[in-house]
């Protein structure tokens, strides 16, 4: 089979990984991709939002599917482009991409579905926004945990988290007047903040039969112990303990279900990977959002766990018999994906910065580095990105996972490279907690 993935981070680098141990690939290319996915089959220069493009080519190679890793290229229509050409591809067409592609979107889909989430508001400018926030909270000292959201996609970062009504106004500045995050700005949602642990639950989905992959965890916030502004993640580990398996059967009936049900019935299908991001309230599991795709870094944990053929879910998710294969089969043992950066991240950071130490990282047992910033310049691997690396390791316990992964990360150096030295930390308290160790 000729295969074409889509995208240039770690994610698409991971599904590379894995497709490529399929006995029944042939040839696959990635487009863009990075210096890590020339690793593992043909880096085509043509760019993730490239329709026409990308179209041309997987015509011109006669590729036989086509897996979209990002969210634009999805929002954008690649699917609908590459169908229209008789082309096979996996992920979900443009109207029910709109899941992440919209706040509002999604938001109006939750309440059609009466699935669990916060309550929130839209707004089309800031000053109605202002206005709304000042008469529920009158006091400039009050108190105000609120969430504003920018509608459009804004790669992680459109979304502020607040607890005063200045911070609250702030955002409504950035967004509304400001256009921080550019046209994605507006309209834009304010919604009340939940409290709990967040999860990820990722399920693959044809449409009817619905496929939950093991719940992960991610790391949004840059620095240790959950602070810092928010990032695309900076780690995650899989599976989590938080969820257990009662609790992924109320998620099914509860989220997942209605969800898939009501894009059915507005006749927008969803087909691809459906990306619950939940916090774990005192009232049960609600919905922060949908993404479209596999997350970034959750699909390297979860990917690392996979021993079963990805190429055949994939195919039987675009063929419409996901239900007709046999459920894959998992690794029992835990993994953990670090993220490292470029310094400033996530804000404003320099590239070109030479890596080195990948070649010892990679010696080290259970023990996968996947590339997302990076390219190939003069004969060394450079950073081109915010996020650079995604070191990810198996371990018998959390404890040892999460200690393959750090040795890993000390191999592994360039000017200013950082991570986050907590990843997991949260599930081996919660083992501890619940009596249960690690």
């Amino acid at each position: 089979m000729r295969v074409l993935v889509v995208g240039n981070g770690g994610r698409e680098h991971a599904l590379a990984w894995k497709i490529r141990q399929s006995p029944r690939l042939t040839r696959l290319w990635i487009a863009p991709g990075n210096a890590g996915t020339a690793l593992e089959g043909e880096n085509v220069a043509i760019s993730a939002d490239d329709i026409a493009g990308l179209v041309r080519f997987a015509k011109k190679e006669s590729v036989d599917l086509v897996v979209v890793g990002p969210e634009l290229p999805l929002t954008l229509g690649l699917v609908d482009a590459l169908e229209q050409e008789g082309i096979r591809a996996f992920g979900p067409s443009r109207a029910a991409a709109q899941l992440e592609g919209s706040k509002v979107a999604c938001k109006q889909a939750l309440r059609k579905a009466d699935v669990p989430t916060a309550e929130y508001q839209v707004f089309l400018d800031a000053d109605s926004a202002t206005r709304y926030v000042k008469a529920r909270y009158p006091g400039e000292r009050d108190k105000a945990a609120l969430v504003v959201k920018a509608d459009g996609l804004a790669s992680g970062k459109g979304v502020i988290v607040c607890s005063r009504r200045e911070q609250v106004l702030e955002a409504i500045d950035r967004m509304g007047r400001k256009m921080e995050f550019g046209k994605a700005s507006l309209p834009m949602v304010i919604e009340e903040r939940l409290e709990g642990q967040e999860v990820s639950v990722l399920a693959i989905t044809d449409g009817r039969t619905i496929l939950p992959l093991p719940p992960a965890q991610d790391h949004k916030a840059a620095y240790d112990g959950d602070q810092g502004p928010n990032t695309g993640g900076m780690g995650a580990y899989s599976p989590t303990p938080v969820i257990d398996a009662e609790l992924l059967e109320t998620v099914e009936d509860k989220i997942l279900v209605p969800t898939i049900h009501t894009m059915k019935r507005s006749r927008k299908p969803f087909r691809g990977v459906l990306y619950a991001g939940l916090m774990l309230t005192n009232n049960g599991p609600k919905v922060l959002e949908y993404n479209v795709r596999f997350g970034d870094p959750e699909c390297q944990p979860i990917l690392m766990r996979l021993q079963s053929d990805l190429l055949d879910v994939l195919e039987a998710t675009v063929d419409g018999r996901l239900g007709e294969i046999d459920a894959p089969i998992w690794d029992m043992r835990p993994s953990i994906c670090v993220v490292m950066a470029s310094a400033g991240y996530p804000g404003p950071y320099t590239t070109g910065q030479e890596i080195t130490g990948l070649d010892a990282a990679a010696e080290i047992p259970d023990v996968k580095v996947f590339h997302a910033g990076t390219a190939m310049q003069d004969g060394k691997v450079v950073t081109t990105g915010g996020r650079v690396l995604g070191v990810t390791a198996l371990g018998d316990s959390l404890a040892l996972a999460k200690l393959n992964a750090y040795k890993a990360v000390k191999e592994i150096r360039w000017p200013g490279a950082w991570c986050r030295k907590d990843i997991s930390d949260k599930a081996s308290a919660h083992l501890l907690a619940s009596g249960r160790g690690d």
